[in-house]
């Protein structure tokens, strides 16, 4: 029996190592994946995603519109997503559900924004039309740049994140309990060793600072010293 019971403990130890090592695998790839899709998605859409011409009465005009123009969503899901990001790390079980949830909505919904606006020529038209002063001017030879779909890469990156907070994100570690523990510890010791350095400083008359003290109360501190010695 005995021989038996050995291979148990390393049968049971062995699952628990792999899954710790997939829990900190885990929190390295997202928060790696969120914090790289969000850079990318707020740097495709300050680039240019669509260049035209309009015509204009001695010619054509060049325009061309940046993702921000064409749709201010991807980028506003960015920020979102990079806060929802930290804030996994701030709260605890339902919170944590909800914004690792918040997190994987803001990442789909970059993708499918920027989707749309790998296509949409309206930004450009509407440059158009102030550029000439026509209601409805057109505009010609439109082409498309790769930065839509960069924002999209960035997109599916956060969509990543937000995945595995919702698979692992309860077993990662909360910074509030942590940083509170932390600083309750750090707190108390400090003010034992502060009030110490009072007390301390309070019963020794012989220190320099308690002699000054004592001549701006018009003392003589040499009499205290005497009475003490005799």
């Amino acid at each position: 029996m005995s021989a038996a019971a050995v291979p148990q403990p390393r049968a049971h130890h062995e699952p628990t190592a792999s899954a710790a090592r997939g829990r900190r695998r885990s929190l390295g790839v997202a928060l790696l994946s969120g914090a790289l899709g969000a850079a990318l998605v707020l740097l495709a859409t300050s680039r240019t995603w669509a260049k035209g011409t309009a015509a204009v009465a001695k010619g054509t005009l060049p325009q061309h519109a940046n993702g921000d123009d064409i749709t201010g969503l991807p980028g506003a899901l960015a920020v979102v997503g990079l806060a929802a990001l930290v804030a996994v790390f701030a709260v605890n079980r339902l919170g944590r559900w909800v914004v690792s949830g918040l997190l994987a909505l803001s990442g789909a919904g970059i993708v499918v924004s920027s989707l749309l606006g790998a296509s949409d020529k309206a930004a450009l038209e509407e440059k158009a039309s102030q550029a000439t002063g026509l209601a409805d001017s057109a505009i010609h030879d439109v082409a498309y740049t790769p930065w839509p779909w960069v924002a999209m890469v960035g997109g599916l990156l956060l969509l990543l994140a937000g995945v595995l907070a919702l698979g692992y994100g309860r077993h990662w570690p909360a910074m509030s309990g942590r940083y509170e523990r932390a600083g309750g510890g750090g707190k108390g010791s400090r003010g034992t060793a502060a009030r110490a350095r009072r007390g301390g400083a309070a019963g020794d008359p012989e220190r320099p600072e308690e002699l000054w003290k004592a001549l701006d109360r018009g003392e003589d501190p040499t009499e205290r010293s005497a009475g003490r010695e005799a």
